[in-house]
């Protein structure tokens, strides 16, 4: 498993290539921190609160998180 600080760098990037989407709806994104093959991203914006949020998280957030990167095993929101 890779180190936490790295991890948490290549998220970052990933989540860099998907924040014009989600600030095109008002919208955005922060990671928070990466844990144990956790990434926890906090929505800010129209996104905190969007009903959506979750949707968006699981199947466009997750999805490509997991696809670019095998160290990570779950996308979880933070409040």
């Amino acid at each position: 498993m890779e180190d936490n600080g790295i991890l948490f760098d290549e998220v970052s990037e990933v989540l860099f290539k998907l924040r014009p989407f989600l600030l095109r709806d008002g919208g955005d994104a922060e990671l928070v921190e990466v844990e144990n093959g956790v990434a926890k991203l906090r929505f800010l914006g129209a996104c905190h609160g969007c009903p959506s949020a979750t949707i968006t998280l699981k199947a466009a957030i997750e999805r490509a998180i997991l696809e670019e990167i095998e160290d990570i095993k779950e996308v979880v929101q933070v409040y």
